[in-house]
C-alpha cells in the first residue's frame, strides 16, 4: 500500500494577485463584449492605495477604464484604505498602447500570439476530474467570501488563503491531513471566534465529514492576527497565481499566465482546449489520469508537438491517443478559438477559484470521443 501526502493551495478573490487578475481580465471582457476581435494583454500592478495597468490592447472598444477599475474593486468588497485599499479614493494609473504590428502581422494571418509550451491534465478523484486537494481548496476558499458577502460572518475582510493536504493511499484520496485558512477580519475580533466561526460556517459547510477525523489538523490564521491585508499588506500582480488558476500543483505547468490575454494567446487559450482533451480522454475511459502538452511557434498554426501521459492507468497506448486527438480536434489557434467559443466575453468567471473543474465553461464540456 502505498501512501503519500499532496497540498494544494488556493485564494479569495480579494487577495492582492487574484484582485489584479479580476483587472485584468474585466478590461479583457468589456473589450470583447463591444468588439469581439479585439486584441487584449493587459497586467495589473496593485500597491497600497494605487492601481497600475499597463499593456496593448487594439480593439474598436470604448469605455472608461477608470471607472470599470473602480467598480471591480467595489465588488470584491475593498472600501477600506487604512487596512486594505478604497475603490473610491484609490489612484489609477493607465498606460495602455496598441499591439506590435510585428505580433499582429502573424496573429492576422492565423497563427499563435506567442510561443510556448502549455499542459492539460484531468483526473477521475473528483465528478469535476479535478485533483481532489485543489478542488478542496477552492471551495473552501470561495465559501470564505460567501459567508462575508452574506454577512453570515460580517467581520471578514476579502483578503484570505486556504492551504489543504490530503492524505493518499494507493494514489486515491483517503482523508484531509490538514486544513489552513488565513483570513482577513476586523480588528475587533477575537483569535477564538474567528477560529469557532471559520470551523462553523466554512469547513463544516464545505468538506464532507467522511474526509476528516479526529487527527485532521486545522490551521485558522496561525499568526494570530489579519488586520492588514490586500493590497496595503502586499503587493498583487496580474499572472502570479498560475498553480492556483491550474491544478494545485499536480501537473508540469509551461509558465505562462492567463489572465488579461485575449485567446490568440496560445498560453491561455491552448491550456483550456488541452483541458478539454485531458478531461474527455479520462471521463471516455481510456485513462484514469491524464496530462498532455503541446508546444507552439509564433505565428506558425499548427503545434510542433503533441506529449500524453497517463502514468500507467491508459486503456490504450499514448501513440493510440495522440492520433485520436489529432483525428477528433483542430489544435490551430483559429480552430481552438471557434471550437471553444473564445472571442465571447467570459473570462472574468474564470479569474477566481480555478479556471478548470467549472461545467458552465465551454472546455468543461464531456463529448463522445473515438
Amino acid at each position: 500500500m502505498k501512501k503519500y501526502y499532496f497540498t494544494s493551495e488556493s485564494v479569495t478573490e480579494g487577495h492582492p494577485d487574484k484582485l489584479a487578475d479580476l483587472i485584468s481580465d474585466s478590461i479583457l471582457d468589456e473589450c470583447l463584449k463591444q468588439d469581439k476581435n479585439s486584441r487584449v494583454a493587459v497586467e495589473t500592478f496593485v500597491s497600497g492605495n494605487t492601481v497600475t495597468i499597463a499593456g496593448q490592447v487594439t480593439t474598436k472598444a470604448e469605455f472608461d477604464i477608470d471607472n470599470l477599475v473602480r467598480n471591480t474593486i467595489k465588488q470584491i468588497g475593498y472600501d477600506n484604505e487604512e487596512t486594505d485599499m478604497d475603490y473610491r479614493t484609490c489612484k489609477i494609473d493607465i498606460n495602455i498602447t496598441k499591439q506590435s504590428s510585428d505580433i499582429a502581422m502573424g496573429v492576422d494571418n492565423g497563427g499563435a500570439g506567442d510561443q510556448g509550451i502549455m499542459f492539460g491534465y484531468a483526473s477521475n478523484e473528483t465528478e469535476n476530474y479535478m485533483p481532489y486537494a485543489i478542488n478542496m481548496a477552492h471551495k473552501l476558499s470561495k465559501r470564505l467570501a460567501e459567508v462575508r458577502k452574506n454577512a453570515t460572518i460580517p467581520y471578514l475582510r476579502p483578503d484570505g488563503k486556504v492551504q489543504v493536504t490530503v492524505e493518499y493511499e494507493d494514489d486515491k484520496p483517503k482523508r484531509i491531513e490538514t486544513i489552513l485558512i488565513s483570513t482577513q477580519h476586523n480588528s475587533d475580533i477575537s483569535q477564538e471566534q474567528l477560529k469557532k466561526d471559520i470551523i462553523e460556517s466554512v469547513i463544516n459547510a464545505v468538506v464532507p465529514e467522511n474526509m476528516m477525523d479526529a487527527n485532521t489538523k486545522i490551521y485558522v490564521n496561525p499568526t494570530g492576527r489579519f488586520v492588514i491585508g490586500g493590497p496595503l499588506g502586499d503587493t498583487g500582480l496580474t499572472g502570479r497565481k498560475i498553480i492556483v488558476d491550474t491544478y494545485g500543483g499536480y501537473a508540469r505547468h509551461g509558465g505562462g499566465a492567463f489572465s488579461g490575454k485575449d485567446a490568440s494567446k496560445v498560453d491561455r487559450s491552448a491550456t483550456y482546449m488541452l483541458r478539454h482533451i485531458a478531461k474527455n480522454i479520462v471521463a471516455n475511459g481510456y485513462a484514469e489520469k491524464c496530462e498532455i502538452q503541446v508546444s507552439y511557434a509564433i505565428g506558425m498554426k499548427e503545434p510542433l508537438s503533441i506529449y500524453i501521459n497517463t502514468f500507467g492507468t491508459g486503456k490504450k497506448t499514448e501513440e493510440e491517443l495522440v492520433e485520436i486527438i489529432k483525428k477528433n480536434f483542430d489544435l490551430t489557434p483559429n480552430g481552438i478559438i471557434e471550437y471553444l467559443h473564445l472571442k465571447e466575453p467570459i473570462y472574468t468567471q474564470t479569474t477566481n477559484y480555478g479556471h478548470f473543474g467549472k461545467d458552465n465553461l465551454p472546455w468543461e464540456k464531456i463529448i463522445n470521443l473515438s
